[in-house]
């Protein structure tokens, strides 16, 4: 028996289902329950929350959401080897998690939630990891179908997702992930406590979307972004010429000189700038995307 359950150590149910980690799936199992109580407490409080967990795999976090409480958990799996595992653990928690056989990167909770606000709580698979949160910080309109996600990422990424202006991972993702949600990198776990050992430290971050994230078109800030970024070392005058106005102008509405460069602009000056360059190109009829500013 397991430290949070009565159910069957996790290294047994990989043995009895045969549940080699999978390379091309991104898949890294985690076995400490201690561990995977400690992400779950995380997201707490749990009691009355609807729980979207990504790539359950065995189900150990499944398990420890469970146990601590989630009223429902949808754990959508990928991998067809693992839902006679989750089938176990749905049997023992009878009527609060739901399995769903399918890609991550193509399905939609929504049409479950019945209009509820749903909980992210995910062990990622590494290589879906950044594109998934990015879908997600671009749900629209806002604030999204979730109120929270807590996700665990390869440090690194969890370094660019949490970066503050100035700092050397700071870039197109922390502009908006830290415009729409705050974020905070929780604690990293080992390469030792998954199976099989990854080759980077992990890190679990929280993001909590803003109820009001400062107004912004947001198809114009990530293509403000994109250019400030694509070319981080130069100045903002150079970097923002490939969007075809005049730079000066958009580093006027940001209150900023144009010979900055992008790593010390703060997100309230990217969504400045994002603010100028719809005004800008509207009488071109260039604004980018449908969305209205």
């Amino acid at each position: 028996m397991s430290a949070i359950d009565d159910l069957p150590p996790l290294r047994e149910v990989i043995r009895r289902h045969e549940l080699s980690a999978r390379k091309a799936l991104g898949q890294n199992f985690l076995l400490d329950l201690n561990l995977t109580a400690r992400i779950a407490r995380a997201a707490e409080p749990l009691a009355e929350a609807t729980v979207l967990e990504i790539g359950p795999g065995p189900g150990g976090l499944t398990r420890a959401l469970l146990a601590l409480g989630a009223r429902r958990v949808i754990a959508v799996e990928h991998d067809e080897r693992a839902l006679p595992a989750l089938a176990e653990i749905a049997a023992h928690y009878p009527g609060r998690l739901e399995v769903v056989h399918a890609d991550a990167l193509t399905f939609d909770p929504r049409p479950l939630l019945a209009g509820e606000r749903a909980r992210i709580v995910a062990n990622l698979p590494y290589n879906i990891a950044t594109v998934l949160l990015a879908n997600w910080l671009c749900a629209d309109p806002w604030p999204p179908w979730y109120d929270m996600m807590v996700l665990m990422f390869q440090r690194e990424v969890a370094d660019r997702i949490t970066a503050q202006v100035g700092e050397d991972a700071y870039g197109r993702l922390a502009v908006l992930a830290n415009w729409r949600c705050e974020t905070k990198r929780l604690f990293d776990i080992a390469p030792s406590a998954f199976v099989p050992p990854p080759k980077v430290t992990s890190s679990v971050v929280r993001l909590v979307p803003r109820a009001a994230p400062l107004p912004c078109n947001r198809r114009a800030l990530e293509r403000v972004t994109a250019a400030a970024f694509g070319q981080r070392r130069k100045m903002l005058r150079q970097s923002l010429k490939s969007l075809g106005v005049e730079p000066a102008r958009l580093a006027a509405a940001a209150d900023i000189e144009p010979t900055r460069r992008a790593e010390t602009v703060p997100v309230s000056g990217f969504v400045a700038m994002a603010r100028e360059f719809i005004t800008m190109t509207a009488a071109t009829q260039e604004t980018p995307g449908a969305e209205p500013p």
